[in-house]
């Protein structure tokens, strides 16, 4: 077992999702020299997914590839290493989780203390919430009637307090997905509940890490200068106890860490970067700075911190009818057109027949002939493709309503337009619609808890005073007109973007290549004038686009709010988290001086 420097701290994250490669925490283990290990298995729908899991099997509602395929392998190495981990794969049932682990740590001769961080699971108390005046905090929505999960996101505290007394493994449950990597921050290096600062700066490591090889390379704007995908790097967070973060990976691993590739990452599925909102403080990204120290190494600065609200985000979810989706290719000429005909039958046929049925007509529906550039709305380039998958998707009250629409679709490759081929995946198949619902609840009245063994204590929040955002200097744009001196130029030559999800609201953080881009990004990149360009992506009038200004980054964040037809497998759009959506607002024309152009390059 290795000394630990207690002012030098090694995370490495081997994990953004509940299916993520399980090589990452091999590479993490053997060559990060690593200190803590964290793993992020939890989506916001992934809790109704578990809590649907344990409804079969009372044994079940955690991530058995945590257990079965990562920690049993790797248990004699992590133990002869002295590498602490800390996960959120217990899902919504932690207690199974760890009790899963504890029986492979026993087989293996081992001694490893296991700690369970709970608390987040509120349906026990679901009758006491139902008497309360609770409404969606982002759009007013009432309590829903029946409920599959309902989680409070919890903070850092309980994990430090579970490492303070003893554990090697911690469990959690729903917790802020930064606070796997702050936790372990606290206990080494003693942090002071109130160093806000510190605190924010620690947050700010766990969420660059939080999604793997996400900040790595992976999802990168230019992914033609990222080599070695077949290998790549897992990120490391090198912290020490003044706050500073290098952020870097494994040697010898694919991937690249420089500015940019973090920059994405930091801007990723944010809001308000003045106020990112976190149990244990609110963290303030606007003056965030990221330098190139080394190869594969950058070291981040910068981060602000104030008191936390006093408030945690609880998350549930509810059932709301079914849904289907099913998905054939057409080839030939006028693959676009024959494709729009012929899904637009199959749904006429199916709509006339549930109505001689006395059945009601569909919730909602949706055409996508993917390949012809059909998400890209009124902005599509290729208007005909010899080549489309024609994607049917709907929602309905009832269950056997769109088991009927599932079995209309092969009739499709024999009674309408030549050159359909089999359905994709078979036959589809008919799932319940889940909706996220979030709200707020006072920190009274969450209590997270850890137990080792038989002790348990609780770990709740200290209350904070509010305390206001303070104002950042906002520069203006460069406003331009159209003349022999200027050229109009796609966005992606002159930022990078990324794009995320949060429900039903997406972001596309756009950072500038260069610093002088900016006051003509500031001027084109107008709430307005991204609003419309993407309008079809938007809910009418239910939708809005925001945009903060990160000028550490010479950065911008865009939110769009109810802009993923419901967010998550509510939605039946294909894309239903915004990851493209990036992708679509780089193709956005801009118009710059031609003298912004770099020497050599034409429009």
């Amino acid at each position: 077992m290795k000394e630990k420097d207690k002012e030098h701290l090694r995370i490495g994250c081997a994990a953004a999702f509940w299916g993520d490669t399980n090589t990452a925490a091999y590479q993490l283990v053997r060559h990060g020299d690593i200190d803590y290990l964290v793993f992020d298995y939890l989506a916001e729908i992934t809790m109704s997914i578990l809590a649907q899991a344990r409804a079969k099997d009372p044994r079940l509602g955690y991530a058995t590839d945590f257990i079965d395929r990562v920690m049993t392998p790797l248990l004699p190495e992590i133990a002869e290493r002295g590498i602490k981990v800390i996960s959120n794969a217990g899902g919504i049932h932690p207690r199974a989780c760890a009790d899963a682990l504890q029986e492979r740590i026993d087989a293996a001769g081992l001694t490893l203390k296991i700690a369970v961080v709970d608390g987040d699971d509120l349906m026990p108390d679901l009758a006491q919430w139902r008497q309360r005046d609770i409404h969606e905090m982002f759009d007013a929505r009432p309590f829903p009637d029946e409920l599959t999960s309902m989680n409070a996101y919890l903070g850092a505290t309980p994990v430090r307090d579970a490492l303070d007394a003893g554990a090697d493994i911690v469990i959690t449950g729903r917790i802020v997905d930064s606070a796997l990597t702050l936790g372990p921050l606290l206990h080494e290096f003693n942090w002071a509940s109130d160093d806000y600062d510190r605190l924010a700066a620690g947050a700010l490591a766990g969420h660059l890490i939080e999604c793997g090889a996400q900040c790595t390379g992976g999802n990168f704007t230019d992914w033609e200068s990222i080599p070695g995908y077949e290998n790549m790097g897992f990120p490391i967070a090198e912290c020490r106890a003044d706050g500073q973060v290098i952020i870097c990976k494994p040697d010898k691993t694919g991937g690249r860490v420089t500015v940019h590739t973090v920059a994405e990452q930091l801007v990723y599925e944010i809001g308000d970067p003045a106020s990112y909102l976190l149990p244990d403080v609110i963290c303030d990204l606007r003056a965030v700075t990221l330098t190139q120290v080394d190869s594969d190494r950058v070291l981040v600065q910068g981060a602000r911190g104030r008191a936390p609200s006093g408030q945690y985000k609880v998350c549930a979810t509810y059932r709301d009818g079914y849904r289907v989706s099913a998905s054939f290719m057409l080839a030939g000429r006028e693959a676009r057109a024959k494709g729009q005909r012929s899904a637009e039958a199959i749904l006429k046929k199916v709509r006339h027949v549930l109505t001689t049925r006395g059945a009601p007509d569909f919730d909602e529906t949706l055409i996508e002939l993917l390949g012809s550039e059909w998400t890209y709305g009124p902005h599509g380039q290729q208007q005909d493709s010899r080549e489309v998958i024609v994607r049917i998707s709907a929602r309905h009250r009832l269950r056997e309503a769109l088991l009927f629409l599932a079995s209309e679709i092969a009739q499709a490759a024999t009674g309408m337009a030549p050159g359909i081929t089999g359905i994709v995946g078979g036959r589809p198949k008919v799932a319940p619609v889940i909706r996220l619902y979030s709200f707020l609840a006072d920190a009274a009245d969450i209590h997270p808890r850890y137990s080792i063994g038989t002790l348990t204590q609780s770990s709740d929040l200290a209350a904070s005073p509010k305390v206001a955002t303070p104002p950042i200097p906002m520069l203006t744009g460069a406003s331009i007109a159209a003349s022999a001196d200027t050229v109009s130029v796609p966005l992606i030559r002159l930022a990078l973007a990324r794009s995320g999800d949060k429900g039903n609201h997406s972001n596309i953080g756009v950072i500038a290549r260069q610093p002088d881009y900016l006051p003509y990004l500031r001027a084109a990149l107008s709430e307005a004038a991204v609003t419309a360009y993407l309008q079809h992506l938007l809910d009418g009038a239910h939708s809005r686009v925001t945009r903060y200004e990160l000028p550490g980054l010479h950065a911008f964040n865009f939110l769009l709010e109810n802009a993923l037809g419901g967010g998550g497998i509510a939605s039946l759009r294909a894309d239903p988290q915004g990851k493209a959506y990036a992708q679509q607002l780089l193709d956005m024309p801009i118009l710059i001086p031609r003298s912004l152009l770099p020497s050599g390059e034409s429009a």
